[in-house]
């Protein structure tokens, strides 16, 4: 949960945006455009959902110093000592570690257990506070470290473009440029001409669309023996590492092959998947140097450095036998780690390489995916990790389970491929390519 400082920081920096629509307009001495207003509307929207956050976080404060000054006693304690009496009640206040605060939350789950008072101060007032269910959130800078590991680290999700909503919202709406052709405008219908002196302009302007994330829950679970709960270092170390592969590889496998209906809209179910066609005569479950450059000549080519390859382990024979015909030498297509191209990753085309699960087997379409998640995958995500736990579920084992919920969505930026300005729809762009099936 943000500050109530970086609450005012944000309506200050969405005025200043609005303020500055309203300049440019009158220094080009016209009316707001509909896009301009659109676009207004939702900043100021959003304005006044966070003014009521910053009101209710300023009530919060007031009462609670109320408190503090009516349990003072100013004839008994000096002042200086009861400042030094707050900031070490404060730290008091926090768990040293994700360990500790799991055993505390377990503890407090328990038939007559005694509910550890940070518990009740970790979430920063955004937790239910019932032990018998265990509905504590984990302490922020715990949960922050664990969507750090998760969204900066995860090879996928960290590519993302990813966008924070608010806690006041369960969704978002942006706009994004709804361009299918190049052909005869850019931006999806702005038209740049060159005219004669005096001649009559042609008006033009963008199209847009919206691009909606509704937030879904990705929950996961994890066991823990009673041996394990003991020892909280190592509770954490189990925690984190279950919650961390886990989920990377579940969201990995959301915006890969996800379906949209109750999930994310994965890249192989996405309207601007770009999809190319095998080899004529080309056997079943095979992959040629004709395909790897195909798939490569689909791209962006003004955003090449950001694209990268993902492809199914089983491809890899293909791979390493893989060479481009050069006079009476061949050139290798794929150089593997730590080979030829020095590099701790493979590549191919010059472009960085990772095999990953989530692809579909040799021979399948999406076997082998060339995808720029930086500029076309939109990934949206609520902050606050919610931590519930129960003493019942495996209680015959001697277990408890903690459940995590994440609430995310993501789709990509377009909502189909992109026919360039030369070439025809033929020869379709995309942020995402992959290799028809080869049966």
């Amino acid at each position: 949960m943000k500050t109530i400082t970086q609450y005012r920081d944000d309506i200050k920096n969405l005025m200043k945006k609005a303020a500055d629509i309203d300049a440019q307009c009158v220094n080009d001495n016209r009316e707001p455009a509909d896009d301009e207003l659109l676009l207004k509307g939702q900043m100021l929207d959003t304005v006044e959902e966070l003014k009521k956050v910053v009101d209710s976080m300023e009530r919060q404060e007031r009462i609670s110093k109320s408190l503090e000054v009516a349990t003072e006693s100013p004839a008994t304690v000096p002042r200086a000592k009861t400042k030094i009496e707050i900031d070490d009640s404060r730290k008091k206040d926090r768990f040293s570690c994700l360990g500790e605060q799991i055993a505390a939350v377990i503890k407090a789950g328990s038939p007559g257990g005694h509910a550890d008072p940070r518990l009740f101060n970790a979430a920063s007032g955004l937790n239910e506070t019932v032990p018998s269910e265990g509905g504590f959130l984990v302490q922020q800078d715990f949960a922050s470290r664990l969507f750090k590991n998760l969204f900066d680290n995860g090879m996928i999700a960290s590519r993302c473009d990813r966008v924070p909503i608010s806690a006041n919202s369960n969704g978002i709406k942006i706009n994004g440029f709804d361009e299918t052709s190049r052909a005869s405008s850019t931006s999806g219908g702005v038209i740049i001409y060159m005219a004669d002196e005096a001649a009559e302009k042609t008006a033009s302007k963008p199209k847009f669309r919206q691009v909606e994330l509704s937030l879904k829950k990705m929950i996961g679970l994890c066991y823990l023996t009673d041996e394990l709960m003991m020892d909280a270092p190592a509770m954490e170390s189990r925690v984190v590492a279950a919650f961390n592969s886990g989920f990377d590889f579940k969201l990995q496998d959301q915006i890969i092959n996800g379906t949209g209906a109750g999930q994310l809209l994965g890249v192989m179910n996405a309207g601007s998947l770009v999809s190319v066609g095998k080899e004529t005569g080309q056997a079943a479950a095979t992959i040629l140097p004709q395909n790897i450059v195909k798939m490569y000549s689909r791209r962006f080519a003004s955003q090449t450095g950001n694209y990268a390859w993902f492809y199914n382990q089983t491809i890899e024979p293909q791979l390493f036998t893989m060479t481009l015909d050069s006079g009476t030498a061949g050139t290798p297509i794929f150089m593997p780690p730590g080979g030829l191209s020095d590099t701790p990753y493979a590549r191919i085309m010059g472009l960085p390489a990772y095999a990953i699960e989530q692809c579909q087997t040799l021979g399948t379409q999406g076997d082998l995916i060339l995808a720029n998640f930086r500029d076309g995958y939109l990934l949206g995500e609520k902050g606050g990790l919610q931590q519930d736990m129960s003493i019942h579920v495996r209680f015959i084992y001697d277990e408890s389970v903690l459940r995590f919920v994440l609430r995310v969505d993501g789709q990509p930026w377009r909502a189909s491929a992109l026919t360039p300005y030369k070439g025809g729809a033929g020869a379709t762009q995309s942020h995402f390519i992959a290799l028809d099936t080869r049966s």
